[in-house]
């Protein structure tokens, strides 16, 4: 483990629409870097923040993963294994945290490290308005530690005016004095949605987390109201709806290529 590698990130998420129409946003937001050893000694350390009970700011590990009482580092161990992928190291969630008791993420980034401390692969967690999570576990390409960039078909609904034949690319830059995390929605014809959130590191303390109350307060409900608001403009604009395709995904996790157990 590296010792303080938990950190507050402050930023803004953007999100623009290329077809059928043209759309766009943007909105301030912050989330939690937690290395998943280290959760402990900070609740232990901060008094505005808990694990697994309320308090201003909570991490509760069922909101992560399976939604089980297993350790999260014991399922990204088991899915980095299952997946043939070095691992030992660090695994760190980039997450909004509970605020006031309430959390939703739609989505949530795991940085998942080997024994010899690099970078071996990033989970992508995707919440949707259904109640329902899904995840792509994809290596990180030899070389492109600190600059990540990979693919994967889209397998999860999420919004209803995106349908489910897409390709998603993304290209990382793996938390440090800042961040990013870029993401481009593809069809058949081309880039659909292109989504950026960057943020910027803040030293993870109680003045920290009182600061990032004060100027986004209630953050988490504020992302469930912006979501409806925002399909209520993409509705007005006629965006074609897709409906739910009625089932989730047979696995909970995507591989970037099938275990070959699965072959």
């Amino acid at each position: 483990m590296t010792a303080g590698a938990s950190a507050l990130y402050a930023g803004t998420v953007m999100h623009h629409r290329r077809r059928p129409r043209a759309h766009r946003l943007q909105y301030r937001l912050f989330s939690l870097l937690l290395d998943l050893d280290e959760i402990d000694a900070l609740a232990a350390r901060l008094r505005l923040f808990s694990r697994g009970r309320f308090n201003l700011f909570s991490f509760h590990d069922r909101d992560h993963g399976d939604g089980s009482d297993r350790p999260l580092r014991a399922q990204a161990e088991a899915l980095l294994a299952e997946a043939g992928l070095p691992h030992g190291g660090p695994v760190r969630i980039l997450t909004m945290p509970r605020i006031a008791g309430f959390a939703f993420n739609p989505l949530s980034v795991w940085f998942c490290h080997g024994p010899d401390q690099r970078l071996s692969a990033i989970l992508y967690e995707v919440n949707n308005t259904f109640g329902e999570r899904h995840s792509y576990l994809l290596p990180v390409p030899p070389g492109q530690a600190d600059d990540v960039q990979q693919n994967v078909a889209k397998r999860f609904h999420v919004s209803p005016f995106l349908p489910m034949a897409m390709h998603y690319a993304f290209r990382v830059i793996p938390p440090g004095p800042a961040l990013s995390i870029a993401i481009t929605a593809s069809d058949d014809q081309g880039p659909v949605l292109f989504a950026l959130h960057r943020a910027r590191r803040i030293a993870l303390g109680d003045a920290a987390l009182l600061r990032a109350f004060a100027t986004h307060p209630l953050l988490t409900v504020k992302v469930v109201a912006g979501i409806g608001w925002e399909a209520l403009r993409l509705w007005l604009k006629r965006v074609p709806v897709h409906h739910h395709p009625g089932t989730a995904p047979a696995r909970a996790v995507t591989f970037a290529s099938p275990p070959s157990e699965a072959l």
